[in-house]
């Protein structure tokens, strides 16, 4: 049996203005870290003695390890990075609700079509199950702090008879998922934080 716990960054100003942030080095906002604050006091993150740890090497995945778990021995990862927006990176709808590119790239299956300069939904997808699934060969657990896209695309690609799409994945910042395998095939995952010292069985595979 093998487990891995997928955990989204705190909030950060690009969520606050609802803006398109892959690529961007932005650090948590005021509002996020307390957040954060929060959600360790009154909610039980697991543990991480022992796990082999993760970040995508952006300050708001390093930042989010450090206040909920503090000063551990990690690995950086790029490969886990959100996905590129290239021309609409650090822009809102509102910004870009006109401009011919947006309207071409939100119609039909934005999936499948890329952000100018950027990826597509499905780039990103690969990219970063490509990364998770490497992750698992090694012995033992590990903790991953990433990015909201990245988690809904795992899970989207562990859990297909959830009939979720990537959107409904995506976990609220501070939060994410445990997932248990047993013989590299994703058998049960749960929500974390969870309000107990139990991490409760929310799926079977």
């Amino acid at each position: 049996m093998k487990r891995a716990y997928l955990i989204r960054h705190g909030r950060t100003e690009a969520n606050e203005r609802r803006l398109y942030c892959g690529s961007t080095d932005l650090p948590l906002s005021e509002a996020g870290r307390a957040g954060l604050e929060r959600l360790r006091e009154s909610m039980v993150y697991p543990k991480a003695d022992g796990l082999r740890i993760y970040t995508t090497g952006l300050s708001r995945t390093e930042e989010t390890l450090r206040l909920i778990w503090g000063e551990l021995p990690h690995t950086e990862l790029p490969e886990l990075r959100e996905m590129a927006f290239g021309a609409f990176e650090m822009r809102s709808y509102c910004d870009l609700r006109d401009t011919p590119e947006y309207r071409d790239w939100t119609s039909g299956d934005n999936e499948k079509k890329r952000c100018p300069g950027g990826e597509s939904g499905e780039d990103m997808a690969r990219r970063v199950v490509a990364a998770f699934q490497r992750l698992l060969l090694p012995e033992g657990d590990c903790l991953i702090v990433t990015h909201g896209g990245p988690i809904a695309a795992i899970m989207a690609h562990l859990f297909p008879q959830e009939n979720r799409s990537r959107y409904d994945w995506q976990p609220h910042n501070g939060e994410g998922y445990r997932i248990d395998f047993d013989d590299m095939h994703s058998i049960f995952w749960g929500e974390i934080p969870t309000s107990g010292a139990e991490l409760p069985v929310s799926s079977e595979k």
